[in-house]
């Protein structure tokens, strides 16, 4: 069976899980890019917790290259996959060959940016004259690896796409496996500190981005990069940019919120508030990184159905999606908070800083057991195509609601009302996703695509 003979007419439960798990995995182990950093950043002895504070300054930056590679990666792979439903291949070469184009592009001009104006950016974002030296150190270094990252991440959706899951999820094993063999090394045995992990993660990035360009260059792709296509033009960028702006604000609106939350607890608490946050954004990342990886790796079977007008299987992948999320999202809002200092205790042998940080934990997570409805919800409207639902979801969970609830809640409680916000924006966002997919879904599947 070929590839698309496996998207059409494989049972669906085995095949979302069958793409899914590699790219569940994918999703981890790219978050170990940073999280890893952080570990070993945390256990330097003396001055842990303040490197530690110091790189979770950078993370608004991080998020922003991130959320580029995302707009391109996130808003071509699915209507590429669609477009391969419909039996248009060329189409679908267009889209990643010109997505690829404006990935190198974002590259330079991100780099440069960033490196213009990273002193200001980086005490507006709640460095202290303490912290800055190690924010500093850390981000010099890795906006070098900006090209490494877009191609990665952003060429690596399009190989899921295609059906190759476990290839993709090859790619950020790699990196992540070399970035934790090169972390202690550059850290304590060369003595460089946040720099070192910077560098270990940069290097890291440049080996799975080149694994990422062998498969698309290679025998085993279906679409293929080919300079001839590396023009860019409006027909094709401006459906991917539309579909991925859902996406990016997600990931522009997670370092706006980061920034509003550490500018914040810098005000009202000072580096241990900011700390905390450094460390519970860290297990955040953990848990919403398997849902992202389970949507993105149910969507080719949404998007390939829906492009083949495949009503009951979109249906019964859609079904299963939120299903599934909503167990795992409960699951691991039981666990953090029945144990919080435990995992606390990963990221700091701070002893002070773990107790001071576990209510926060506790009342940070709260929400996170419907949390995954609104993850399933966007990830099924980008599955279908629909750029203007996943922006909706997108746009109320950050801006419209987390941010207003930070500045609110801070100015009656403080600390406490910076970590009240998070729950009160997670349980309002899901409930609202799950309406609008109840509205929706039906005349969705019934039109078909836009093609």
């Amino acid at each position: 069976m070929d590839r698309n003979q496996m998207m059409a007419k494989a049972p669906v439960k085995s095949l979302i899980f069958r793409l899914a798990i590699p790219t569940i995995t994918a999703q981890l182990i790219n978050a170990l890019y940073n999280i890893v950093d952080r570990i070993y950043l945390g256990h330097i002895p003396g001055s842990g917790g303040m490197v530690l504070t110091g790189v979770g300054i950078t993370f608004p930056i991080i998020m922003v290259i991130t959320a580029f590679a995302n707009l391109i990666g996130a808003g071509g792979a699915p209507l590429a996959a669609i477009q391969l439903g419909s039996k248009n291949k060329d189409k679908a070469e267009d889209i990643l060959n010109q997505g690829f184009t404006c990935l190198i592009l974002l590259s330079v001009v991100l780099t440069t940016i960033f490196l213009l104006i990273k002193k200001p950016l980086l005490f507006a974002f709640g460095a202290s004259e303490v912290t800055y030296k190690y924010a500093d150190e850390y981000i010099s270094t890795y906006l070098f690896g900006t090209i490494f990252v877009q191609v990665c991440l952003g060429m690596n959706t399009f190989i899921t796409a295609q059906g190759y899951s476990t290839f993709a999820m090859v790619t950020t094993i790699i990196g992540a496996v070399l970035n934790i063999l090169l972390d202690p090394l550059f850290i304590f045995v060369f003595n460089l500190g946040a720099r070192g992990a910077a560098l270990a993660t940069i290097i890291s990035q440049f080996v799975s981005a080149l694994w990422v360009m062998k498969f698309l260059l290679g025998k085993k792709t279906i679409l293929k990069l080919n300079h001839r296509k590396f023009k860019i033009t409006k027909t094709v960028m401006l459906p991917v940019l539309a579909l991925g702006v859902s996406p990016f604000i997600m990931g522009a609106t997670e370092a706006a919120i980061n920034i509003v939350f550490n500018s914040t607890l810098q005000r009202t608490g000072g580096d241990a508030a900011v700390g905390t946050m450094t460390i519970i954004t860290s297990i955040m990342s953990f848990c919403w990184m398997p849902l992202q990886g389970f949507g993105q790796g149910a969507q080719p079977v949404i998007s390939f159905n829906f492009g083949a007008r495949n009503k009951n299987r979109v249906s019964e992948a859609i079904k299963l999606i939120v299903i599934v999320c909503l167990i795992y999202s409960f699951t691991c809002s039981i666990l953090l908070e029945s144990f919080p200092a435990f995992f606390l205790s990963l990221f700091t042998n701070d002893k002070a800083l773990i107790t001071y940080a576990v209510p926060y934990t506790r009342i940070f997570f709260i929400g996170l057991g419907i949390f995954g409805a609104q993850m399933a919800c966007q990830q099924i409207f980008m599955g279908l195509g629909e750029a203007k639902l996943s922006l909706i979801l997108a746009l109320l969970r950050k801006i419209i609601l987390l941010i207003p609830l930070v500045f609110i809640f801070s100015s009656f409680w403080g600390v406490n009302g910076v970590f009240i916000a998070e729950p009160v924006s997670d349980i309002t966002s899901a409930l609202t996703a799950i309406i609008l997919l109840t509205l929706n879904i039906r005349k969705i599947i019934e039109r078909g695509p836009n093609t």
